[in-house]
């Protein structure tokens, strides 16, 4: 037997912990609509599911829905109660989404907004929407650390923000690199260590979607 790479566990763990029809039918779909192949892998999502769970969040904001495959785990995790509202910036994708979302059964738990997403969060503060209590963010990279500065204004003392992809396979430490994702993930960063009203950290994470990782933060 050869040596088992970091898809080999990532798929050991969904077999034996994830399991579940209508995520694997969501994965589906979004390839069948063209959708670009960038969701969070399934022990990811599985992953934010059991966070939300675990901090009794019940109002959540994701920045990027995609085909709806992360925001269908999150509005498991709210609850029948919860309210995730999710924003996309291509109307094809939300489309996909929304049947997605329909399909599995948790559609009346999301709200998808369309639009760019630093174009639709003030219009969600103009609204003075309840506090959220998680606030997860997998958009357009350049824009994390503005994203961070929106979830700080709309999440409540407590919240929980999350970052997705911001180790960029190692080039997080390349203070060198032109890359204009690798240079957000490092203002990101910065932000992180400067903001008061913030305690993060980032975890490393190898598995089907190759060495990257996450931020977590705490609003204090």
């Amino acid at each position: 037997m050869s040596t088992p790479d970091w898809a080999d566990v990532d798929r050991y763990v969904v077999d034996h912990l994830v399991r579940d029809t209508e995520s694997s039918a969501t994965l589906r779909a979004n390839a069948d609509a063209g959708l670009p192949a960038i969701d969070v892998s399934e022990a990811q999502g599985k992953f934010l599911s059991l966070l939300a769970r675990s901090t009794g969040a019940r109002r959540v904001l994701e920045i990027g829905t995609l085909g709806g495959f992360s925001t269908l785990w999150l509005a498991r995790g709210v609850g029948a109660e919860g309210l995730v509202t999710t924003l996309e910036y291509e109307s094809r994708h939300a489309e996909v989404a929304r049947a997605n979302l329909d399909r599995a059964g948790v559609g009346e738990r999301v709200e998808i907004r369309v639009g760019a997403a630093i174009d639709s969060l003030p219009v969600l503060a103009d609204e003075r929407p309840d506090p959220y209590d998680l606030i997860f963010i997998d958009a357009d990279k350049v824009n994390n650390a503005n994203y961070v500065r929106w979830a700080l204004r709309l999440g409540r003392p407590g919240a929980t923000i999350v970052v997705d992809n911001v180790v960029r396979g190692g080039g997080l430490a390349d203070d060198t690199s032109a890359d204009p994702a690798v240079r957000a993930s490092r203002e990101l960063v910065e932000l992180l260590a400067t903001e008061p009203r913030l305690d993060a950290t980032v975890i490393q994470t190898v598995g089907a979607k190759g060495w990257d990782g996450f931020a977590f933060a705490v609003v204090n």
